[in-house]
This record gives C-alpha cells, sequence and structure tokens, in this order.
C-alpha cells in the first residue's frame, strides 16, 4: 500500500506543477506578443495572437500530463497484480511447507519464532499460532543447548511440552547459530538416525570402505533382522530385530563374523555365496540356513545378502535381510506329515480288511475249539492263547484304525466310576511300584456314552505316558467329576458347545512337557522319548479317540511341575439339549434312570440267550477262512447255510435255491461285484430280504451307503463266534 500512496501523490504533484507551468507560459505569451508589434500598450489584437499561441502550447502541455497519468495508472495497475500473485505465492508456500513431513522454521534475532511449520508445532504438542503468540524461543525446547555449530547439520535432542524427549537430524543456513540471537533458518527431521560419519573408524578399519548407515525407519525399526556387511561377511551393523532374532544385543553383533551364527553345515554355503557377490557374477543370493539358539531350540531363517547401490568396488558393502521361516518350515513339516497320516489311514484300513479276515478265521475257529474242548480238556489253555492273542492283535489293528479315525465304534452306556474300577488292577501291573495310584470318583458323575474298548485305550494309554513321565515314582492321580459349560469356550482351535460334561482328568507328578513342545504332543509320531522307547502313536492315539467320541481333549504342563490331561465328555441324556441348564437336568435324569433300573434287575437270575434258529442264510464271503468258520458256526446252532465266494455267485445260489433265503449275511469287499451291489440286485426282485454286511473296513467308509436304508445291518470284524450268532438272532427276529 505504500507504493501505490507513493505513485498517487508523485501523480499529484505533477499536475500541480504543470498547471502552474502553464499560467506563467500564457502570461508569457501575451508579453511576448506585445514586444513583437513593438508597441507599449496591450492591443486587442496582440491579446488573441497570444491567446492562440497559449493555448497551441496548453494542448502541447494538456498531452505531455494525459501521457503521464496514463503511464502512473499503467504502473498501479502493475503494481496491484504483483501484489495479488504475491499473496497468493505466500499462502502456497505456507501450505507446501505445512504439509511436509519434515520440520521447518524461522527465528529473528531476538530467538523468537517468526514461523514455524505445522509438522514441527506438531511435534513440540503445539500449534502454530501458539508457538508465534509465545514469542517462544527454539532453545526452549532443547534438551541439550550444545547444538551444530553455525552452517552445520547433525543430531540434536529435542522436547516437547511434556518434557518427551526424542531425536531429530537438523541442517540449518551458514550466516548464523541458532543458539544465538541471529536470525537463522533451519529444517528438522525426527528420529531420522543417521549416525555421524566416523572416518577414522572407516580408515582404521580392516577394508577401509565408506560407510553410510540408512535411516532408522528404514533399518533400525524394520520389522525384519537386518545388517550391514562387508564383503568378507563381517557384520559392520545390525538393527535391533537381529540381535532379538540371535539372541543377542545389536551392538554385541558388530564386527563379527556372520557365519558364526549358523549351523556348521551352512557355513560353506555363505563363503560361496559372498564369493559370488565378490566377482560380480550375482548381484543377490538367498541362502537357507539353521541358526542355533541356546539349548536345543533353533531358528529355520532364509539369508538374503546383496550388493548395497553403488559402483562395483563394494564402497558401499553388503546388505543382510534375514527373514524367519521356523513357523514356514514347521507348517511344511506338518503338511507332510498329514500328508503321512493321510497315506498311513488309507494302509491302515487296507491291512485292518486283510488282517481283520485273519483274525476272524483264527477267533472263530478258537471258538469251534472251545466248544468241544471244555476246561477240564488238556487243550483248553493252548486254544486260550490262541484267542488271546487274536483278541490282542485285534486291538492293534482298532488302535491303528483309531489312529487314522476309521474305526468302527461300538457306543454303550457307561459308568465312569465303574469303568475306572474295572481297570484299576490292570493299571497297577502296567505302572511302576514307586507309583502311587489314586483315584477320586464324584459320586453323582454323569454317565457316558462311547466305546468300551476305546475308553479302556484312552485311560491305558494316559496312564503308561504319566508313567513314563515319573522315572523316579511319583503319584498317578485319576479323578472325575461334573462340569456345566455355559457359553461356548474355545481353547486354542476347539471350541467346547455349551452343556453338561463329564470330566475325568489324569494327573501327575513327573517332569511335565515343555512349553515349546506342548502344541505338539498330539501329532502323530511326535515323542519326546528317547530313541526306540515310544512310537508317538499313543497321545495321538487318545486325541483320535476322543474327538471320534465328540469330546475334547486339553493339557496343562509346567517343566517340573508334573502334567493334567482334562477329558470332557458330553453327559449321556443329553442329546438335543442346546441350553446348559436342560442338559443337566437330563443328565441327571439319565443317571437316576439308569440306577433304577440297575437295582431292578439285580433279583433278575440272568439266563443265556437262545441263538439256535432254523432258518436259511445265505452267506457270501470270499475269504475261505472266514466263510468257512461262519458256515459251520451257523449250521452248529441249527441253520441251513448256503455259501457263496462272490456276488456273480451268491446271485446263482438263489436262483439255484431249493428254498427260500431269510437271510443274507455278505461280505462288502469282494473281486468283481461288491456286497452293496449284490443286495440291490437281490431287493429288486425281494424287497423284504433282510442283510448284514460285515466288512475288515470301517462302518464310516459304507455309512453313506448303509444310511440308504436302516434295513441294512452292519457286522464289523473280526467277530466272535458268539457275536456273529447273536448278530443273526436279532435281525432274524425283527
Amino acid at each position: 500500500m505504500s507504493d501505490q500512496n507513493s505513485i498517487e501523490t508523485s501523480l499529484s504533484n505533477s499536475m500541480l506543477h504543470y498547471s502552474m507551468v502553464f499560467g506563467g507560459i500564457c502570461v508569457a505569451t501575451a508579453l511576448g506578443a506585445a514586444v513583437v508589434h513593438n508597441s507599449e500598450s496591450l492591443s486587442v489584437s496582440s491579446l488573441f495572437a497570444g491567446l492562440l499561441l497559449g493555448v497551441s502550447v496548453m494542448s502541447a502541455v494538456v498531452s505531455f500530463v494525459m501521457l503521464r497519468v496514463a503511464s502512473y495508472s499503467k504502473k498501479i495497475q502493475e503494481h496491484k497484480l504483483k501484489t495479488e500473485i504475491s499473496n497468493d505465492i505466500i499462502e502456497a508456500k505456507s501450505g507446501y511447507l505445512d504439509d511436509l513431513p519434515v520440520g521447518f522454521f524461522v527465528i529473528g534475532k531476538d530467538g523468537a519464532f517468526r514461523y514455524v511449520n505445522k509438522t514441527l508445532a506438531g511435534w513440540f504438542g503445539l500449534n502454530e499460532e501458539n508457538l508465534l503468540s509465545k514469542n517462544a524461543r527454539f532453545v526452549e525446547f532443547m534438551v541439550d543447548p550444545d547444538a551444530p555449530s553455525s552452517g552445520g547439520a547433525g543430531h540434536i535432542a529435542l522436547k516437547d511440552t511434556n518434557d518427551n524427549a526424542f531425536n531429530a537430524y537438523i541442517i540449518h543456513e551458514n550466516k548464523s547459530d541458532i543458539t544465538n540471537d541471529d536470525a537463522v533458518r533451519a529444517i528438522v527431521m525426527r528420529d531420522l538416525d543417521v549416525l555421524k560419519e566416523n572416518t577414522e573408524t572407516a580408515g582404521n578399519s580392516e577394508n577401509g570402505n565408506k560407510f553410510d548407515p540408512p535411516p532408522a525407519w528404514l533399518f533400525e525399526n524394520a520389522p525384519v533382522g537386518i545388517a550391514l556387511l562387508s564383503e568378507n561377511g563381517l557384520i559392520r551393523q545390525a538393527n535391533r530385530e537381529l540381535g532379538r532374532y540371535l539372541g543377542k544385543q545389536a551392538d554385541a553383533l558388530t564386527d563379527s563374523d556372520l557365519a558364526e551364527y549358523v549351523a556348521a553345515e551352512n557355513r560353506e554355503d555363505i563363503s560361496a555365496a559372498l564369493s559370488k557377490l565378490m566377482m560380480g557374477t550375482a548381484r543377490a543370493v538367498r541362502i537357507d540356513v539353521r541358526i542355533p539358539l541356546d539349548g536345543a531350540e533353533e531358528h529355520a531363517a532364509s539369508l538374503y545378502i546383496s550388493v548395497r547401490e553403488g559402483d562395483d568396488t563394494f564402497d558401499d558393502g553388503l546388505i543382510l535381510h534375514v527373514i524367519d521361516e521356523t513357523e514356514h518350515r514347521h507348517l511344511e513339516v506338518q503338511f507332510t506329515q498329514s500328508q503321512k497320516m493321510q497315506a498311513v489311514g488309507q494302509l491302515a484300513g487296507g491291512v485292518a480288511h486283510d488282517f481283520n479276515n485273519l483274525l476272524t478265521a483264527m477267533i472263530g475257529f478258537s471258538d469251534l475249539l472251545l466248544e468241544r474242548h471244555g476246561p477240564d480238556d488238556p487243550s483248553f489253555d493252548d486254544i486260550m492263547q490262541i484267542r488271546q492273542n487274536a483278541n490282542r492283535a485285534t486291538n492293534l489293528v482298532r488302535q491303528l484304525l483309531a489312529f487314522s479315525r476309521k474305526q468302527t465304534l461300538e457306543p454303550v452306556v457307561i459308568d465312569p466310576g465303574e469303568a475306572l474300577a474295572d481297570l484299576a488292577n490292570l493299571l497297577r501291573r502296567l505302572i511302576d511300584e514307586q507309583v502311587d495310584l489314586q483315584f477320586d470318583h464324584a459320586p453323582d458323575a454323569y454317565l457316558i456314552q462311547a466305546d468300551r474298548g476305546q475308553f479302556d485305550q484312552v485311560i491305558i494309554n494316559l496312564a503308561v505316558n504319566a508313567r513314563d513321565a515319573m522315572p523316579g515314582g511319583g503319584t498317578l492321580s485319576i479323578k472325575t467329576r461334573n462340569e456345566t459349560v455355559t457359553a461356548p469356550v474355545q481353547r486354542g482351535s476347539e471350541i467346547m458347545a455349551p452343556g453338561a460334561y463329564l470330566v475325568i482328568e489324569v494327573m501327575d507328578t513327573g517332569t511335565g512337557i515343555a512349553r515349546e513342545n506342548l502344541d505338539r504332543i498330539f501329532e502323530p509320531f511326535y515323542s519326546t522319548k528317547e530313541v526306540g522307547a515310544g512310537t508317538g502313536l499313543g497321545l495321538s492315539t487318545v486325541y483320535g479317540i476322543v474327538r471320534q467320541s465328540e469330546g475334547f481333549i486339553f493339557v496343562e504342563s509346567a517343566m517340573g511341575l508334573g502334567t493334567t490331561f482334562s477329558i470332557y465328555l458330553t453327559a449321556y441324556g443329553t442329546d438335543g439339549e442346546v441350553d446348559a441348564e436342560a442338559s443337566v437336568v437330563a443328565a441327571n435324569k439319565a443317571l437316576s434312570d439308569r440306577r433304577a433300573a440297575l437295582n431292578a434287575t439285580e433279583s433278575e437270575v440272568v439266563v443265556d440267550a437262545d441263538l439256535t434258529g432254523d432258518s436259511v442264510i445265505l452267506l457270501v464271503e470270499d475269504e475261505d477262512a472266514v466263510r468257512k468258520f461262519g458256515a459251520r458256526a451257523l449250521r452248529n446252532k441249527g441253520y441251513t447255510v448256503i455259501e457263496a465266494d462272490n456276488g456273480e455267485s451268491g446271485l446263482d445260489a438263489i436262483n439255484e435255491a431249493a428254498h427260500s433265503i431269510d437271510l443274507i449275511v455278505s461280505d462288502v469287499v469282494m473281486p468283481g461285484m461288491d456286497g452293496h451291489t449284490f443286495v440291490q440286485l437281490v431287493r429288486q426282485e425281494i424287497p423284504e430280504m433282510k442283510v448284514i454286511l460285515m466288512s475288515g473296513y470301517a462302518e464310516d467308509v459304507f455309512r453313506e451307503e448303509i444310511s440308504r436304508d436302516t434295513t441294512i445291518h452292519f457286522l464289523a470284524k473280526p467277530f466272535s463266534l458268539k457275536t456273529l450268532a447273536s448278530t443273526v438272532k436279532s435281525v432274524l427276529v425283527e
């Protein structure tokens, strides 16, 4: 505005000046005219001549003045335009500086802020207006008054209004010092942990290479391990994450050899990789290594070593990135193990079929011999030994099938207190005398529904596992109790629904399980025992049985404090109940009904069921030994038996039979036509035909086919003579 006022004042003075000149010119013109005519008096003609001359001069003067006015008007417009443009530029610059990710400030000669951008003011915990209105000084926000010298750049410690300190890097102009009362402009970069170049260290280093550390956000605060290396693999600088990963302080890694931290078998790989980088045959390499830690723990890692951007003389050295692959490798192992388990499960099904056929024949013919040789017979003990060992083999197959979760279950109602009492003697023989076995049963423990053989196997496996954890003796406690879960509970990957549960706790005072092993103890073939001391199937079998029974198993352990396995099984009688309280009522009712039924039958005399009959049975079985045993067993019970070794032969036998067939007992897996197809063809002609399918495979394999027709019954191999006869009798009387 001052420039504009000066222009307008100059224009007014010029106009006054030209007016005075014009008046003088007019007077001079009149006098000049008189002189021209040599007359001492002013005549009209002379005055008229002077007037004409004056008008001409006046026209010239007015034209000149108008030109000056136009010139001044143009200058005024140009000045206004320049002023508006300047203001726009100032506003744009202010907005640009405010949005910068670095701090910018200007201080006057009194040391107070004259300008501060929004970024720096925010770091101080204030806004720009507060800083400027308070005449705040930059030195008030310095932790240490010692700042970089005039015209310098370097580290500085600053603080906010709450005295929270932070590191910064400052660059200020050459003509002033920020600690003196001189005007200065400066840029501040927060947490840019660029270290001062230590030329002495670089000069005294082994290779004398230059060293420009990267900024903190790219190096020190990175979420992966990073190190700067020399060309021979020495660590110049490591970030915090790499120190944590190796179990050391980052500073302790300086000047150490990278090869020291990897397994011995990986050191040659590192040497070869460094050679490739030095020879220029590769700009980056990747090495998969093992990194041993204290104790038995180790990491799996991928090392990425590359040449830092620079010339080919390695002045900038190498940079190392360490990527933790431990969990990834663990998942790979688990995936491979799961594939192996799937293959084992498929193999188990195939083995079970063939092996169960053999066991069926062994058990069946033993039963036939026992019918002719009583306890007083000298051969009785030998026959019993054959039968008992066949039963043991049956349990081995059941364990393999339970492990693969393809076992046929025969759920029955179990009183846990009675079942554990029956196991007490067996458990005492299994554990050492130094181990004290204790039971604590809840008197009102809920009933459960489970396969009795599997129930016994779970308790036996856990007891044996506890025994091995107490080599010097200890206490093994088995406890039962009721628990009501009112809301869904998630423990690990398992979610337990609300309801009434029976809890069986198996507790030992042994060595405990290390924390890093807790997540793996249920994995197949995983064992913490010495090689040859365990198969790794014990706990995995327990887990498979419990989950197959729709239960849950959890473990709590600590080194030196023992281990507790908690098995949660749904209380019997609560099927269909979704409310926790309703489940408790139903479980208690089932328990009282069971006890009432037992009391009512205590006085009754138990009489062996009549398993004889005179029906006609078609027995279709491709395994000769099984077919012969089955035919003899049923004939001994009075039945008429027609034999066939496959489905096609079975169809021919039906067509040729002299009497109508009352029941078909058929194997499922046979060469040519399978049992299920055979039954479907028969029922197209005889819809009311009664059927029993038998197989050494698990029932789950055929569940979809069996579920289509509830009149089809299933008999799992191996089976005894009594089991075969009772199943046939029950189906015929339906």
